[in-house]
């Protein structure tokens, strides 16, 4: 009976060694496929999705993309070790953990996991994320990696996360969650709801929220706006009939700019009694997709798509930081308000006026912002064809450069009818400042380490 037992233990550790075997010789030969970024702008995608799905604000949706894709990045350095922490250059965020480095581990799948963790803790819709994860890690294992591996793996990952989830717990996010309400001025020249809906104005205390890079919310503030004067010979009654002349007489390819450039994640509609909303990507969001568009035709391995997209999420959140202290601060009115008022009570703009005060203007802020960065990482004239609306029923736009995306975004909001063009030009001059000093101030490559 001895005898018998153990030949049984033995045919059962060769079979476990012999199935080891296989699955580590698979997984040597299946390593490019977890090298990949291919299964990283999967996993960005569908938090584009759920952000969508979940109605988070533009700046809301700034620090979603934010958190989890630096957690991303802090993990897969340990491949890379020419490229440095964020640790000490970020706003607060203390030296992250790093791995047994006795043990092996698959970073790229450590990374997208850390991604996946801090992006749930973020969201609402936790179950689409881990329908996702699931169907993945599925994928993944059927590779062959080895299971201490696999493990081992999902451990670490999960360790990073955590340590950026309790930073981005201290960002002052949750507090503001209950603080006052903006109370509606009175006076002539401040911002009021705007039809249909009236909404109440959105994030008013985001300038107390941490910033990653920037050393305040006010660090890069532009000129006031124009003065509010009704007067016909004043400049501001100039800025308010340009917006309606220009809603008045607007070419075919600018109402396709306007939409194209809209981004408005719930814009409702009134049929009689009915009311319905239509999704869509945030203006942050859209410029995640178009950084994930150029780096794929760039041709960047997974480190160099990681960093692009961390750095172009961090001049996204930053910039609605610096553009909302201006908001709230100036608290403009809206030209649909003014023009409703005092020049013609039944004029519509082309897009639905975001809830919000109107300078400067949050598109021109954050695309410069994001087109400073890409244009600093790929080139002053990485020409790309601009896809992100597509599935919104819009066509795709092609852009000889970062800057021309940009300039066309910014101007798409006078044709939209919702913005003065001082919010326009001043806005992409303050997104401009913000994404020179981050890139000023972020330095990712030690070049005294040779790539291994």
């Amino acid at each position: 009976m001895r005898t018998i037992r153990s030949i049984f233990f033995i045919v059962v550790f060769l079979f476990s060694y012999l199935s080891c075997s296989v699955n580590d010789k698979r997984y040597r030969e299946n390593i490019d496929y977890y090298n990949n970024p291919v299964l990283f702008h999967q996993a960005m995608k569908k938090l584009s999705d759920i952000i969508v799905y979940d109605i988070f604000s533009p700046p809301v949706a700034s620090r979603i993309y934010a958190y989890p894709t630096i957690a991303a990045y802090e993990v897969l350095i340990n491949n890379h070790l020419e490229y440095k922490s964020f640790a000490g250059q970020l706003n607060e965020l203390a030296d992250v953990p790093k791995p047994d480095q006795m043990l092996e581990y698959s970073f790229p799948l450590a990374s997208i996991h850390a991604f996946l963790i801090v992006g749930k803790d973020l969201i609402f819709s936790e179950d689409q994320m881990e329908d996702f994860q699931i169907k993945l890690y599925q994928e993944i294992k059927s590779k062959g990696i080895p299971n201490d591996i696999f493990n081992r793996s999902l451990e670490y990952g999960e360790l990073v996360a955590n340590h950026i989830i309790n930073w981005a717990n201290k960002d002052n996010y949750k507090q503001t969650r209950s603080y006052p309400k903006y109370t509606i001025e009175r006076n002539k020249e401040s911002w009021k709801p705007t039809p249909p809906d009236y909404m109440e104005g959105i994030e008013p205390h985001w300038d107390k929220i941490r910033t990653f890079v920037l050393d305040s919310s006010d660090q890069f503030v532009v000129s006031p706006p124009t003065e509010f004067n009704m007067n016909k010979n004043s400049k501001f009654y100039e800025e308010v009939i340009e917006v309606y002349e220009i809603g008045n007489n607007l070419t075919e390819e600018q109402k396709e700019i306007a939409s194209f450039w809209d981004c408005n994640p719930y814009v409702s509609h009134h049929k009689g009694h009915a009311m319905f909303a239509t999704k869509k990507i945030t203006p942050g969001g859209h410029w995640i997709g178009i950084t994930s568009i150029v780096t794929q035709k760039a041709n960047l391995n997974m480190i160099e798509t990681i960093s692009t997209y961390a750095k172009v999420s961090i001049g996204l959140f930053d910039s609605f930081i610096a553009c909302w202290d201006e908001k709230w601060r100036s608290i403009l009115i809206r030209p649909e308000t003014v023009i409703n008022e005092y020049i013609d009570e039944d004029w519509i703009p082309f897009l639905q006026t975001p809830p919000f005060p109107e300078y400067t203007s949050g598109h021109s802020v954050i695309s410069r912002s994001a087109a400073v960065i890409l244009t600093n990482i790929l080139g002053k004239n990485f020409k790309f064809l601009d896809t992100s609306e597509i599935e919104y029923g819009l066509p795709s736009r092609e852009f000889n450069s970062f800057l021309e995306a940009s300039d066309e975004a910014a101007i798409s909001r006078i044709y939209g009818g919702i913005h003065y063009m001082p919010a326009i030009y001043n806005g992409v001059r303050q997104g401009e400042m913000v994404g020179n000093y981050i890139l000023s101030n972020i330095d990712l490559i030690d070049p005294s380490i040779v790539k291994k």
